[in-house]
Formats: C-alpha cells, structure tokens, sequence
C-alpha cells in the first residue's frame, strides 16, 4: 500500500528516573496536559537478600505553541512517588477536575486531581488512594470511562501476585468492589469492556488471557485463552467498535479479537518486539499504537482485520529514535491543524538510520525484575546527535486536494534505561486519498 506517512520529533526529555509510562490526559479541557511516570529499582546494600527500594517520579507537563524557537514541552510539576508502573487519567472529570490514577511499587492505587493554582497554571493534589494487597506491586490500571461516559466510575487493577481488583470512585474515595485471585503468577494488565462495563479482561505471566463477568462473580472467568505463547502484557478495548480487543503479549505479537468468539483472533501481527502497550487512536477506529519493547514503536491499520479479512495489519508509520526499551506510549486529542513547532527528519525506513549508540543490552525484560543490564559500549546514554536521521531530506507529504482526508497526530512515547521522553508529530495521507489527489 501506498501510504505517505512521517513522524518527526519535536521534543526529548531526559526524566533521569527509567520512563515506563506516558499519558495524555483526554478530558477536553486539558488535552495539551501530559504525565509521565518512572521506576528506579535500588538494590539493598550488603546482603544478597536485602529487600530492595522502589522509587519514582511522576512529572507533569503542558504542551505549548509558541514559536519555532521555543520547545514545545514546559514541566509543570515533579512529584517524588514511589516507582510507578501505570499512568491513566479517567476520561471524564470527576467533581468537575480531571483525575490521574497511579498503580504504585507500593501496591497501592493512587489518585490526583489536576487543579488550576491562582497563578493560571495547573498542578497534581494527591486525592485518595487504595492498597490492593499487601507485599505486592500494582502492575496497571483502567478506567470504565473509555467510551467517555460517567455514569459508573470504576477502576480496575492488576498486581504482581496476580490479583485483581475492580474498585468504585465516589466523593473522591475509592471502595473496593471486588478482589480476586485472576492469574498464577503476575497480572501484567487488566482493562474494560469499554461497552460493557461489566465484562473485565485480564493477561498474566501465566500467558493466559481470560475474560470476567462481574455480574456472576470471579469464581470463574467466562473464557480463557492461551493463544499467546508468552506472558499477555497488554489490553484494550476498542473505544469506538464493539467487541473489539487488542491484545499483546511478550511473544511479540498483537492479536485482535472479536469479544462474542474468543476462541480465534481476528489477525495476528507479529511486531518484532513484546508489546508493552496497546493504545487505540482517540477518534480513528482502525489505528492501533504499539510499544513494542525492543522494537521501538509502531502504528498499525487494523482496518481489513476489523473487517474479517485476516492477515497481518500493516505497519504505516514507525517512531525509532528510542534507545532502549519502549514501554510508554500515548496519542493525544489534541489538534495539530497548525503546523508543527519544530521539527527533525522523517524517521523512516528503519534501515536508513545508522547504528545508535550507548545501546543497552537486556538481561531481564520487565519493569519489576531486578535489572541487569549490560553497555554495548562506553556511553549508555542517548545522544540524539548521534542517532540522528540520514542528511537526505525525504519528499514533503503531498498536499491533499479538497476533500481528500489527511490526518496530523501528536504523540508521545518513552523509553526506559536510556529514560527517555520524546513529544513526536505523525503526518498521514492514507492510500486512497493520495490517488485521490493524484487524478
């Protein structure tokens, strides 16, 4: 397919702390509002078996236009948490603020309100939280809210001992509705049927993915899947198609799913990287965000899998210019009508670009593990000159003609040892509006 497509950086952040998480919030009012959260594991002194500290950080920042020369980015805030492992803001306000739930290494979910200060800017107030088991870590979280609805807040988390927990929010506290034991090992994720709030998934080391119905009760789910051949890490619902559901696992594969038949997946898409997380696009049905661990992060067109062709759903963009593990990633609703503040080279073809350097190599892949890692030589660090995009410059995007559709899209992503938080801009005209604007 004939897709012109580009992504440029605008903006790298070094969060100092290893990046796992990124999210724009998506009430309308603070579209241009993004957090970041980060996990630093430090291993007891002495002895072997000393309990090791998790800490973190959560940053918050606004995105901001103010001319080529300025970065977009501006930090609003830092907080110093313990290690986070899953950022999501609930979808609609709550109390009239926008609210960022926070799955802790405490075992704890966590709960802020953004609030304007007198001054105009805007900042996180600690609201509630809850702790989901002891000597655990929770993994990720949910809200029921995906398909922008408020009538039933509820939360759901997953933890490390492979529970999960189904919580309710009202007056700004947090009540459990139901805990159960869900996986064998660690409960990697949980999420929503964003169209049927009842219904819960979850995925766990156990490479199981199974389905629960929360009007029966948890004793048992009403199906299980081992159609992933490794650790399930990554869920979600559709927002604007029912019964759809991505799935990824470590096995390196994104599955879709009709949720009335879950005994064979839609399509099967193989990444080359396990899929961390899996974020749909806040308005296009048919476009899957994935990070792929240690493949970077990708676009997929899920257009032909949704509509029972099978096969595997084509890449039509890539962001590559992380250097190491690709954990967070996140489209904003915000509109890119104007152009973009700055700008590097397009980041593709993947070959084109020379070897990074400061390349980590992986001893263990997830973000609870006791992290070993290896340099591939003496830097370690990302040095953005050095990874930079060939000099040629690629042919700009055509201008589509009157009613020929393009799509312009601001992201983020971040990366984890190199701690790393990069602000990017996606540039598309789909196959059929390219002739379109040909003839």
């Amino acid at each position: 397919m004939a897709w012109k497509s580009r992504t440029r950086s605008l903006q790298v952040f070094d969060t100092e702390l290893s990046a796992d998480t990124v999210e724009w919030c998506p009430v309308p009012s603070s579209h241009d509002i993004l957090a970041c959260g980060t996990y630093h594991l430090q291993r007891g002194a002495g002895e072997e078996d000393a309990t090791p500290s998790r800490t973190g950080r959560l940053y918050l920042f606004e995105f901001r236009r103010d001319g080529p020369m300025s970065p977009p980015l501006a930090e609003l805030q830092r907080l110093d948490t313990a290690a986070i492992l899953d950022l999501k803001w609930c979808h609609v306000l709550v109390a009239e603020k926008a609210v960022l739930g926070m799955a802790a290494a405490t075992g704890e979910l966590q709960l802020y309100t953004l609030t304007e200060s007198q001054e105009g800017g805007c900042s996180l107030q600690s609201l509630s939280s809850f702790e989901v088991g002891p000597d655990r870590l929770a993994l990720s979280l949910d809200w029921s809210t995906g398909r922008l609805e408020s009538s039933d807040v509820r939360v759901v988390c997953s933890d490390s001992a492979g529970c999960i927990s189904v919580l309710s929010l009202a007056e700004g506290a947090l009540t459990a509705l139901s805990q159960w034991r869900a996986h064998d090992f660690e409960a990697w994720i949980s999420a929503f049927s964003y169209w049927d709030t009842q219904l819960v998934y979850s995925g766990g080391d156990d490479c199981k993915l199974k389905g629960w119905d929360l009007r029966i009760g948890p004793s048992s789910p009403t199906f299980t899947s081992k159609r992933h051949s490794m650790g399930v890490c990554s869920i979600q619902s559709n927002p604007h198609r029912e019964h759809i559901l991505a799935t990824g696992s470590y096995d390196e594969q994104v599955l879709l799913w009709d949720g009335r038949n879950m005994m064979q997946p839609l399509s099967e898409s193989p990444v080359g990287g396990g899929v961390w997380r899996l974020k749909w696009h806040p308005t296009h049905e048919h476009l899957l965000l994935a990070a792929c661990m240690h493949n970077d992060f990708h676009i997929l067109h899920c257009e032909k899998a949704l509509e029972g062709n099978g096969g595997a759903c084509p890449v039509v963009a890539s962001y590559i210019l992380h250097n190491s593990l690709a954990y967070g990633a996140d489209w904003s609703r915000l509109s890119l009508e104007d152009p973009a503040p700055c700008s590097s080279p397009v980041t593709e073809p993947k070959e084109s670009l020379p070897e990074s350097v400061g390349h980590l190599r992986i001893q263990y892949e997830s973000p609870t593990a006791s992290f070993d890692t290896s340099l591939e030589d003496d830097a370690g660090r990302y040095i953005p000159e050095e990874i930079a995009a060939p000099s040629t410059t690629p042919p700009a995007l055509p201008v589509p003609g009157e009613g020929v559709p393009s799509l312009s899209c601001l992201l983020a992503s971040c990366s984890f040892y190199d701690h790393m938080l990069h602000v990017w801009r996606w540039d598309w005209i789909p196959d059929e509006a390219q002739q379109g604007s040909e003839q």
